[in-house]
């Protein structure tokens, strides 16, 4: 049974190393996938696994469709009066959607589920939905997917707002695989969308309320990156251990997910101290690109050999706490690792059911690999400040990076045993799971069903 040596966990718990790299990530500001600051933040990455000490330190380049944000506005007509909202804590664009200027009744759609829009004709309309999915509801309904049955439906455009009161507008793509998506689309904060939220109610009193959303986007082919390294014995089988550099250009993206990154590079520091103990290989692997469609790992995933895969660990949503979640998506032994990992430390681990389509473990969870996200625990429902302008720095704690960093690479390290077998799943069982818990719905409505396709993989027309 691996453990970490004493010496491995007292540096991790006094070296800066990732820490710093988090904050010279958060520094660059935008690092959209395909824009400049997201490749400084592949070169920050790969040079920090230089320093690290790690082994064929490598940066792979791969094509993306591109997005760049213009100007938006909302305007609202109401009892003869008028109001312009085009402050970034009023709105942003979503990422994805394309240029264009509609003028409708603003329509709200609640919390925006497939049952919300049935029957519903929105045709001329502007439909607006909340970022919340109830807790009650038997699965959370992404943005995209209420976005698409607002299209579908008929809406002229769309407005997606928060639910959390003081969180600013969130961003998030809404892109399709091919291109942009059908109608200009933009998020609201709380505030403004509790506002719309009231003149619809006023509206059902016949008082009436109009808007003409106007939005300016640029969507032409761009460039993305993975960054990757290894550590240990040069093995037939390997771990992988993975996160995602690129985060939304309307903040920084010290939480989603540079603190992932950051963690990613503390692991393979903590992990090549111990390097001549580890049984099998351990990749250390950054995406880009995962904001816009999950590209940098379907694209390693569909350009390596997946039965060399052993297992995966993605790490995206761990800056909310030191609280380690792990969902393994049906590989019980990677929970196993980790609650052993709990027993050690001391400390709690939480190994959850269910499937958590919407990371960078699931082009290889969907295909058998066994592939769990780790995360941790946040107190309110939703992303918070993720997505946001709001998601900076000194939301963050160094003590939460030096916990997870431990505890991260000791079930690392534990997966990397030669006689510790993680099975992997048949990818019809994983589509049966993925039905039963009802992401086919919105996999579907949202063109990213990834089974009963031609294509090789989602995007592969748009990657080769």
């Amino acid at each position: 049974m691996t453990t970490l040596p004493s010496e491995t966990v007292g540096d991790a718990y006094t070296e800066s190393t990732a820490w710093e790299l988090l904050g010279d990530l958060a520094d660059l500001g935008d690092r959209m996938p395909g824009h400049e600051g997201e490749a400084a933040g592949a070169s920050l990455v790969a040079d920090a696994f230089e320093d690290a000490g790690l082994d064929e330190v490598s940066t792979t380049p791969f094509p993306i469709p591109g997005w760049w944000r213009g100007e938006a506005s909302l305007t609202v007509d109401r009892g003869g009066r008028s109001a312009t909202f085009g402050g970034s804590h009023e709105l942003v664009e979503l990422p994805g959607t394309p240029s264009g200027t509609v003028t409708g009744s603003v329509v709200d759609m609640g919390h925006g589920l497939p049952e919300d829009f049935e029957g519903v004709d929105l045709s001329g309309c502007i439909a607006m939905a909340s970022s919340l999915t109830p807790d009650d509801y038997d699965r959370w309904v992404h943005r995209s997917e209420k976005y698409d049955y607002a299209a579908e439906s008929g809406a002229e455009g769309f407005l997606f707002y928060n639910h959390i009161e003081g969180a600013l507008p969130p961003t998030g793509d809404v892109g399709h695989t091919n291109g942009p998506g059908p109608i200009p689309a933009v998020g609201l904060s709380k505030e403004l969308g509790d506002r719309l939220v009231r003149h619809c109610d006023d509206a059902e009193a016949d008082r009436g309320v109009e808007a003409t959303l106007s939005v300016e986007a640029r969507n032409e082919p761009a460039t993305s990156a993975n960054v990757e390294a290894v550590v240990g014995p040069d093995t037939d089988e390997e771990v992988l251990y993975t996160a995602h550099v690129d985060a939304h250009d309307v903040g920084v993206g010290a939480n989603d997910n540079g603190f992932g990154s950051a963690l990613v590079v503390g692991v393979g520091r903590a992990l090549a101290s111990i390097e001549d103990e580890l049984e099998t290989r351990v990749r250390l692997l950054v995406f880009g690109a995962e904001e816009t469609g999950l590209y940098g790992s379907y694209y390693w995933s569909h350009t390596h050999d997946l039965d060399r895969v052993k297992c995966v660990v993605n790490m995206d949503g761990a800056g909310y706490s030191r609280d380690l979640e792990i969902y393994p998506h049906g590989a019980p032994e990677i929970g196993e690792a980790f609650a052993e990992v709990s027993d050690e430390f001391g400390v709690p681990i939480a190994v959850e059911d269910g499937l958590r389509p919407h990371s960078d473990h699931w082009p290889f969870a969907q295909r058998g690999v066994a592939a769990a996200q780790g995360r941790s625990t946040a107190e309110d429902s939703g992303r918070g400040w993720g997505h946001t302008h709001g998601d900076t720095l000194d939301k963050l704690d160094v003590r939460d990076l030096r916990d997870l960093t431990v505890l991260s690479a000791a079930g690392v390290a534990k997966l990397a045993e030669a006689d510790r077998e993680v099975a992997g799943r048949d990818p019809e069982s994983v589509k049966e799971e993925t039905i039963a818990e009802g992401h086919d719905v919105g996999m579907k409505a949202t063109d990213s069903w990834p089974w009963g396709d031609d294509r090789p993989w989602p995007w592969a027309d748009e990657l080769q």
